[in-house]
């Protein structure tokens, strides 16, 4: 199983992956980084764990075809079995997604379909919400969607701020991504029939 990494900013996921990896919790022939943004702080997480950086830059492209070309490309070379967006700050395509079908996965910080989008976690305090939490799903052609693999919820405290909500969300996702990647890898999630999402 050969693995890619799709991330634009800080990659604390990136990291618990390769951690994972590192451990032998993940079993995968190769891992390789995509990104998007050449400023971006995963790139030197990549290189300090010693990680081959794919950069595809989108202002090197007219378009959004070519640069997902460019992409594919690369994949392509790489031999790629698993795509991982963690962290990827683009929308792909349906021709993309439907190329990988069940075969790209997402983490988001929200029990979906509550709180879609980027500011997931702010908006879940905004709205007073009791709890939140964490999905892991397949990626389908709508944004923050797809069939759900793996979800657990946190309580919202009446202290919690953004920061501290921030930091549990994300101590929950460097868990739970981990841990959906390797069932993935290792034959156990095959088919989405009668899959639910465990709460």
């Amino acid at each position: 199983m050969n693995l890619a990494v799709f991330a634009s900013g800080n990659g604390s996921n990136f990291s618990a992956i390769i951690k994972a990896i590192r451990r032998a919790k993940i079993k995968v022939k190769s891992v390789i980084l995509v990104c998007d943004r050449p400023e971006a702080f995963v790139i030197k997480r990549a290189k300090n764990a010693g990680v081959q950086v794919v950069l595809v830059n989108r202002a090197d492209f007219a378009s959004r075809a070519d640069f997902e070309t460019a992409i594919i490309q690369r994949l392509k070379s790489y031999k790629i079995d698993l795509i991982a967006l963690a962290g990827f700050m683009r929308m792909l395509s349906p021709d993309f997604v439907r190329r990988y079908r069940n075969r790209i996965l997402n983490i988001h910080p929200s029990l979906l379909p509550a709180f879609k989008g980027a500011h997931a976690i702010k908006d879940a305090l905004d709205y007073k919400a009791s709890s939140t939490g964490v999905t892991v799903h397949f990626v389908d052609e709508k944004m923050d969607h797809g069939p759900v693999i793996l979800q657990e919820r946190i309580k919202i405290r009446s202290c919690d701020n953004l920061a501290s909500l921030e930091k549990r969300i994300h101590a929950l996702e460097h868990k739970l991504y981990p841990q959906v990647i390797r069932l993935f890898c290792s034959g156990k999630i095959k088919s989405l029939k009668g899959l639910k999402p465990i709460l």
